[in-house]
């Protein structure tokens, strides 16, 4: 597993920075923040809205202006939640870490392979 996080310390910081240029510190309280992360999530989700699986994953495969808006709307998801990380003071590859090594723990590879 990859333990190196100086791309998400660099991404964390280029959020911060991009925030702290137009003070918006002030609008970024948890509240806030937790409710941005789910708009955007939920118009991220508007663009598999009635697709079958295989269109949806089609549209993310293929080069065309849909997917580019699917990872406009990600790149806002991540932002959001970079953006909480900090604000609540939690070190984003640690808590991942974190939670990567207690799912590992409460699912098992021999037991959940290829299962849900």
């Amino acid at each position: 597993m990859i333990t190196d996080n100086h791309s998400i310390t660099a991404i964390q910081e280029a959020v911060r920075e991009f925030r702290d240029a137009r003070e918006w510190r002030q609008f970024h309280s948890p509240k806030n923040l937790s409710m941005s992360i789910a708009i955007e999530a939920a118009e991220l989700m508007e663009h598999f809205q009635w697709l079958t699986t295989e269109q949806a994953t089609a549209l993310t495969q293929a080069d065309s202006p849909a997917r580019q808006a699917v990872t406009e709307e990600l790149a806002d998801v991540l932002i959001y939640c970079f953006s909480l990380a900090d604000i609540v003071g939690c070190d984003v590859a640690e808590i991942i870490f974190d939670k990567l090594s207690k799912s590992a723990q409460k699912y098992p590879v021999e037991e959940y392979r290829g299962r849900f």
